[in-house]
């Protein structure tokens, strides 16, 4: 029986480029595709009109052509602004703190993406994620943790249904960077010594700041930084500069160093207090999605994770009436930030995850 075909991701990275290579070699028939999202990139900006691609576009093209496997690319700058940037921006402007690529992932890699894969005549996309696909014993889909901890990328992927796990393959799920290096190197791949890039794929120079102050110059007002009691500290240049935790950079004096532990754009005022006042003893989400599980029982405990990279703590999940999700955890977690999310683990794999709402103090 021949081996299925399977349309690779290519963002001209090292990661998305062994994949193709290493699907090959497991004699899938590969082809490549690339997504044009934006053409105001990490450090460049090009004319599509004109011709021009960005570099993950001619990136991707070389390995394509290196590996000898056809390639695409499917133009998505109108759909990226609207599911992606728009909501960005719009995050930013309420005073909360988005988080782009678990946006991106359902929307655009595995929903636009995918559909194009398989209008192609793909059985399965495949991308470079750390993070592993599995399959219960009722027959759920469930993504697990890649066995590389310290690149495990599974907090991203915890918005994807059902209908778009059965048809992604994640071969990079079962490796650690430094072997992945290794393999390019010795496959020589032409994206083998690629630095790697680890800011938003839309913002120029990772200066979020100077983005916002572009597209969205109205959200910033010059406002107060005041403490609890409502005490003027100090001045800001707009509320959705600030982030919930921070310390530098405020610009005021105080006998004990203070951190912002709220962000109130009604009032246009940044919050801060000592260290205790950035701990909540739990947090209100909604727009839950579950993916190991059918839905949430009162009582139920998982790890849960409140951001990339962070270590999981101990929480008991609960829904309220009004439909809000209700985290308590085992300790205090610093610097609960609404517009992030919750994502819960059962051992490695992720049971689901919800957008954070409020912290709990």
């Amino acid at each position: 029986m021949d081996k299925k075909t399977v349309a690779v991701a290519m963002s001209g990275g090292v990661d998305s480029s062994l994949t193709a290579a290493l699907l090959l070699e497991q004699s899938y028939q590969v082809l490549g595709i690339t997504m044009l999202l934006t053409e105001e990139g990490r450090s460049e900006t090009v004319n599509v009109a004109a011709g021009e691609e960005p570099d993950s576009v001619r990136d991707a093209k070389k390995v394509a052509a290196a590996l000898g496997i056809e390639h695409h690319t499917v133009d998505f700058r109108k759909e990226f602004q609207e599911n992606v940037i728009d909501y960005f921006l719009s995050e930013y402007a309420k005073g909360r703190t988005p988080n782009p690529c678990v946006m991106c992932n359902p929307s655009m890699k595995f929903g636009l993406l995918l559909k194009k894969a398989q209008e192609l005549g793909a059985d399965f996309l495949a991308t470079g994620h750390y993070a592993r696909i599995g399959q219960l014993d009722n027959g759920r889909y469930v993504v697990k943790k890649g066995l590389d901890e310290h690149k495990d990328q599974s907090y991203a992927l915890h918005r994807l249904p059902q209908e778009s796990l059965q048809h992604i393959l994640l071969p990079l799920g079962d490796m650690t960077k430094e072997h992945v290096r290794e393999l390019a190197e010795k496959m020589d791949l032409p994206v083998a010594h690629k630095a790697e890039s680890q800011e938003i794929c839309f913002v120029p120079h990772d200066d979020y700041k100077a983005f916002l102050k572009k597209h969205r110059p109205k959200c910033l007002r010059k406002g107060n930084i005041v403490n609890d009691e409502g005490k003027v500290l100090g001045r800001h240049n707009g509320v959705p500069l600030y982030t919930i935790g921070q310390r530098k950079g405020l610009g005021i004096a105080a006998p004990e160093p203070l951190y912002v532990h709220k962000l109130d754009m009604q009032r246009n005022e940044v919050v801060v207090g000592g260290n205790q006042t950035v701990f909540a003893k739990g947090l209100l989400a909604s727009d839950a999605n579950w993916i190991a599980i059918d839905g949430v029982e009162d009582g139920m405990e998982f790890g849960a994770k409140i951001r990339y990279g962070k270590r999981e703590a101990m929480a008991k999940l609960s829904m309220q009436a009004d439909g809000l999700l209700r985290v308590e955890f085992a300790e205090p977690q610093r610097a609960v930030t609404p517009g992030q999310f919750v994502v819960f683990y059962q051992d490695d794999v992720l049971v689901g995850g919800a957008m954070i709402e409020e912290a709990l103090h």
